[in-house]
């Protein structure tokens, strides 16, 4: 018997009896404790104390190599969490300051929570050695979004032997089902995270490197309060155009209401979404959209009930980036007069109501409605969506149901259906989709996954979701391995091996291809993480190059992909990626390769510098001219991605972030493709281009008080594309001198509560 099926029956001797005896946190009413860092025994002598954290990177079931220590409270103001984390200085403890939604690897805690304890969303809390923190929803078992951004209390305290966390987490910062009895039951997970090794310890043994995550939370029974909250927040915008000389002033304001723990209300009227965040620049000639996600503060709140996706990657019914977006008419961003969220319950059915108007006679309308009952070892949901586009004549509406089965601990099976009707001047079009995925967990480290999709020709789900392509019927089976009982003097803590097939046809029955792929995750003693993946795909077709002009056969093709992050050991850390592909009309003959290498030098813990270089080499890049014309580029790219950080305080952060993309592309000949698919070569003109892209941005931000803030943002950017050719060295540097836009946004926010 390995050492994980020990531990893992040690603990489920003494631990998975969560599921049938639940733990009592029973706060007396008029109790609290103070949130200063320090973990004072008479505050916390009527918590429950947990000692017996085990091992989950590498997921083994071991105890801690470091003492952790926790402690769960009810209060009235909400659920107290404190850890005491046992520290000497044999074990570097990270004094790295860290911008909020961090994802840098230092010491850290997490605290994650199922309100309901309904296995669906979890809220997961993070707070570093340094005071940083981190916080997101957890959906689908083990997906976290960090856009969502949460009003808590917490605090840090550090000493000789350790350091220590308190955190408050109040009661309103999540719909919660009506509880009727004195006591409530959650689902709560702790864990610990050492940055200079990255060690991961857990209470309970669970990890979301397991098909099952949240439904491995420990059930636990607290006092029931019930907490409201009313918040405003105004806000107040200057935006200066140094190009069209131009002012604009703005406000609007954003409404939190919460009188119980059933329903939660969420308005914005008139809001501001100026680019105070920036987002990655991208230079997109695929017929795929690339897709962005969404920091806007009033649709990342309490968003995770309309979460609904499928494994096709990114998927989802509601991309709430659709709103706001550019208009029908294509004269450039819609404004938004406003929207309006609810979310609440009834009894044991979760519900989620969502409206959103843009502006003007082209402007367009979103709703959604939402339904999500639980069972025991299941939950069964439907979300409806609709738009309508005046400018287009044009009405889409979309309907999925989900289905979430836990029939044991080993199983995870989950089920989509979707169906759109689309109206377009007169016109009705329909279309249906279906997927199911299985994930097995088996003993020593195995596990299964089984996945199936299909969607119809005539799906359509992007009025108001994201679906990067339809026509599709695609299965795979994968099978892992994960070895965590590596040898002491390995420089690797875990590996974990996976091996897939699949296949992939339109919905017309036409192969796009067979696929092999091989992929190991590492984790090394040093904190390091280290991925690499090889796919081998056979020959098949591409039928969105042509934008519907008829489908390209193309032979087979290879790609791999490598990947090592080491974070900050003395005063560098550095991200390498390398890459080499085939592919186009050339197939294994022609090999392009990508080379992207960015270091970050640390003046100190709260300043570090990063510069960034990307190369790629494309020798056969297919992209499309009109008609069935595609051209056969030899493309060469560079991307420079530098900048700093400078986080003056946990309240206070500038940052320099600067993008410049340049693109050169060759042309080797033009085809036409004919109907049998073939590219038939043809003496057409097909130009050489190039293309040069600039985005940079300064931001100072100020945080008054929670979630009320000062930005001060400069932003410049510009994008051009011409005939012709030119090095892209030179093309890189003259993307500095592109100014289409230049703009200097003040804005203010301020949230009231009561």
């Amino acid at each position: 018997m390995s050492t994980h099926r020990r531990a893992s029956s040690r603990f489920g001797r003494h631990g998975l009896c969560l599921g049938s005896v639940l733990i009592a946190l029973i706060a007396a009413p008029a109790f609290a404790v103070d949130i200063d860092g320090r973990v004072g025994p008479d505050e916390w002598r009527d918590a429950q104390h947990i000692t017996d954290f085990r091992k989950t990177q590498p997921l083994n079931g071991e105890p801690a190599t470091l003492a952790t220590e926790a402690w769960i409270l009810a209060t009235p103001d909400g659920l107290a969490v404190a850890f005491r984390n046992s520290q000497p200085p044999s074990v570097p403890r990270t004094q790295q300051r860290v911008q909020r939604d961090f994802e840098e690897q230092v010491d850290r805690i997490n605290v994650m929570i199922d309100f309901d304890g309904d296995h669906r969303t979890g809220y997961n809390f993070t707070v570093s050695s340094t005071d940083g923190i981190y916080d997101a929803i957890v959906t689908n078992e083990s997906v976290f979004n960090a856009d969502w951004d949460g009003n808590w209390r917490h605090a840090v305290g550090n000493d000789a032997d350790g350091w220590s966390v308190e955190v408050l987490i109040p009661w309103h910062i999540a719909p919660m089902r009506e509880n009727s009895g004195e006591v409530r039951t959650l689902g709560i997970y702790l864990d610990r995270i050492v940055g200079a090794t990255g060690e991961r310890v857990a209470w309970p043994l669970a990890s979301f490197e397991r098909p099952r995550f949240i439904s491995d939370f420990a059930p636990i029974q607290v006092t029931s309060f019930n907490q409201s909250l009313l918040a405003i927040t105004p806000y107040a915008s200057s935006l200066y155009d140094v190009v069209g000389s131009d002012n604009e002033f703005d406000g609007g304001v954003d409404l939190f209401w919460k009188p119980n723990g059933q329903f939660q209300l969420t308005a914005t009227a008139n809001p501001d979404f100026g680019q105070v965040e920036s987002d990655d620049l991208v230079v997109n000639f695929d017929a795929t959209e690339v897709f962005i996600s969404d920091k806007r503060p009033f649709f990342t709140e309490n968003q995770g009930i309309f979460e609904f996706t499928t494994p096709s990657d990114f998927s989802q019914l509601l991309y709430t980036r659709r709103i706001g977006g550019p208009t029908d008419d294509g004269a450039g961003a819609a404004d938004i007069t406003g929207a309006l969220k609810l979310n609440g319950s009834l009894g044991a059915t979760k519900y989620g109501v969502f409206a959103a108007e843009e502006a003007d006679t082209v402007g367009r309308s979103f709703s959604a409605m939402r339904l999500v009952r639980d069972f025991a070892t299941q939950n069964l949901g439907v979300l409806a969506t609709r738009v309508e586009r005046p400018f287009l004549d044009r009405t889409a509406t979309v309907v999925g149901i989900d289905h979430n089965w836990r029939p044991t601990a080993r199983w995870n099976v989950r089920t989509r259906l979707i169906g759109s009707d689309i109206d377009q001047n007169g016109k009705s079009t329909t279309g249906d989709g279906a997927t199911v995925w299985a994930d097995y967990e088996m003993d020593r480290g195995w596990r299964q996954q089984w996945i199936a999709m299909h969607f119809a020709n005539d799906l359509q789900i992007n009025d108001a979701g994201y679906l990067d392509r339809a026509s599709t019927n695609y299965a795979h089976w994968q099978i892992n391995r994960r070895f965590t009982e590596l040898p002491i003097d390995s420089r690797y803590m875990s590996k974990d091996w996976r091996w897939r097939v699949s296949s992939s046809y339109n919905d017309r029955g036409q192969l796009l291809n067979h696929r092999f792929r091989i992929s190991r995750d590492s984790k090394l003693r040093n904190g390091s993480t280290e991925y690499g993946v090889l796919n081998i795909n056979s020959a098949g077709i591409d039928d969105l190059l042509t934008r519907g002009h008829g489908p390209v056969k193309l032979p087979p093709s290879f790609d791999s992909y490598f990947e090592f992050v080491r974070p900050r050991i003395g005063n560098w850390s550095y991200l390498l990626e390398l890459e080499a592909f085939s592919g186009g009309l050339a197939g294994n003959d022609q090999v392009g390769y990508t080379v992207n290498f960015e270091p970050a030098y640390f003046i100190s813990d709260a300043f570090n510098v990063y510069v960034g270089l990307y190369v790629e080499s494309n020798p056969d890049w297919l992209v499309w001219q009109r008609e069935n014309l595609i051209g056969s580029f030899d493309g060469e790219e560079s991307h420079l991605n530098t900048g700093f950080n400078w986080i003056i305080s946990n309240r206070q952060e500038l940052r320099l972030r600067l993008q410049a993309i340049a693109v050169d592309a060759d042309v080797r000949r033009g085809y036409r493709v004919d109907l049998s698919g073939n590219a038939v070569p043809v003496d057409e003109t097909v130009d050489d281009f190039t293309v040069r892209n600039l985005g940079v941005q300064l931001r100072y931000r100020y945080e008054f008080a929670p979630l009320s803030f000062l930005y001060i943002v400069y932003g410049r950017g510009g994008y051009e594309q011409a005939n012709g050719r030119d090095d892209s060295a030179g093309l890189l540097r003259d993307s500095f001198s592109l100014r289409d836009d230049e703009q200097l946004l003040v804005k203010l926010s301020y949230r009231f509560e009561s």
